[in-house]
């Protein structure tokens, strides 16, 4: 299965990839930067830096993402009991991607609809894109 990523809302996103992963269905996502997360801008980016200051050791951790598809691949961990074996291999199931590889070019693309922004009644949400570049993402 091949998702376009763009003005989906990652929370609900990762949820339906999560479970479709333990059944055993390969995932490919697409267009990472372009998924979206809801809430006050000001209030996302005090939390993901929060999270991200508490890996200040490089050698212990805690490890967190600054690109925009391994944040979406994380948020998708945190829904899969990645520390069991049936976790693992569903977790190795899904890989995303920024923008579209050429792999994946003329492929059809499918789309999640009840994880769609259209769906939300207040406008507040930030992509992921912008976000991974005010955390010092290169990419």
């Amino acid at each position: 299965m091949i998702i376009d990523a763009t003005d989906l809302i990652m929370g609900r996103l990762a949820a339906v990839v999560a479970k479709k992963a333990i059944l055993g269905e390969k995932i490919d996502i697409l267009n990472c930067e372009k998924a979206v997360i809801t809430g006050n801008r000001d209030n996302i980016l005090a939390e993901y830096k929060k999270r991200f200051d508490l890996g200040r050791n490089p050698y212990k951790g805690p490890f967190f993402p600054r690109a925009s598809d391994r944040l979406v691949r994380r948020a998708i961990r945190g829904m899969l009991p990645y520390k069991q074996e049936k976790g693992k291999k569903a977790y190795k199931e899904v890989m995303c991607y920024v923008g579209i590889p050429e792999q994946f070019k003329g492929q059809k693309l499918e789309t999640v609809a009840a994880a769609n922004v259209s769906k939300l009644k207040n406008y507040k949400y930030m992509e992921i894109g912008v976000l991974a570049k005010l955390l010092g993402s290169k990419r």
